[in-house]
């Protein structure tokens, strides 16, 4: 694929909007669609001085595209902007790439990888890590399934937004591999809250409890970042509650269809419910902590 692109880019969320900017920033022309008219208004004001445009369905953001990215929230949303009347699939020209960033289910991944191939298109599941901050940063993890030759052209314009951006298996692999990713993340965040809370039961200093574990083998990624605020009670930031859940619904779903174990998972995924009932949906995850208030 050319160094600079035409992108059409489908979803202008927490993570959508930033990822877009990146590849406008880049100098790719970056022709977007958003269900939220007025949100993609504003996010063509935003760089209004870059070759972008807001077009009025995927269909005709993909007709013109080198490379078609998606970034939306849900299995629905991605089969609409895909396979839907107005979708991506039905004006994508031979041989191009869709690209899809949502945390969505296997099934549909290798589903719209099958049409995708009929189509004589091809299509990668590659679900991202590093939330709304990676987004804005343009350093995200990304985690692709799918054709080899796909990954390699959706490569040099995907790093405009990702610092990692690696090839992981077959068509559906990268959105496995995106849930063993949040499993290993809720279990982290449940045994921080319950560190924490610990101590500050037991009227430790946490800020500096927090710098000396910062140095020991509990350090990670979590408590660099999430730490001193749970300790605060502060939670309106990053990656809200609801989305925990859908993302763990996932993988609680996979996980009965292959016959694997997650215990933990389906504790911690109760736990969130609770956050729920408390009016914590949009509240961050590591919100985990005050439910032991």
């Amino acid at each position: 694929m050319n160094k600079k692109s035409t992108v059409a880019f489908l979803g202008l969320g927490v993570m959508g909007g930033p990822m877009a900017g990146h590849l406008a920033k880049a100098g790719h022309r970056v022709l977007v669609f958003n269900r939220s008219q007025a949100k993609a208004d504003r996010w063509r004001a935003d760089h209004s001085d870059q070759a972008v445009a807001v077009m009025e369905s995927p269909a005709a953001a993909a007709r013109q595209a080198d490379l078609v990215i998606a970034c939306v929230g849900n299995d629905d949303d991605l089969r609409e902007v895909t396979i839907g009347a107005q979708g991506a699939f039905s004006t994508m020209r031979q041989g191009c790439v869709f690209m899809d960033h949502t945390t969505a289910s296997v099934q549909l991944a290798r589903v719209l990888g099958e049409t995708a191939k009929r189509q004589g298109l091809a299509f990668l599941d590659a679900p991202v890590s590093g939330g709304q901050a990676g987004a804005e940063q343009g350093r995200l993890t990304v985690m692709v399934g799918g054709p080899k030759e796909a990954f390699e052209q959706a490569q040099p314009v995907a790093l405009a937004y990702a610092r990692a951006f690696t090839h992981v298996g077959a068509q559906g692999a990268g959105q496995l591999a995106k849930m063993v990713n949040q499993i290993c993340v809720a279990g982290v965040l449940q045994g921080l809250a319950e560190g924490l809370r610990f101590g500050m039961r037991a009227g430790l200093d946490m800020p500096l409890v927090l710098d000396v574990l910062r140095q020991g083998a509990a350090q990670s990624w979590q408590m660099d970042h999430r730490g001193s605020t749970m300790v605060r009670d502060e939670f309106d930031f990053g990656f809200a509650v609801d989305l925990m859940r859908k993302d763990l619904g996932l993988c609680l779903d996979e996980a009965a269809r292959i016959g694997a174990e997650l215990p933990g998972t389906a504790m911690i995924d109760q736990f969130y419910a609770e956050l729920q009932q408390m009016d914590g949906h949009r509240w961050d995850t590591s919100s985990l902590i005050k439910r032991l208030a």
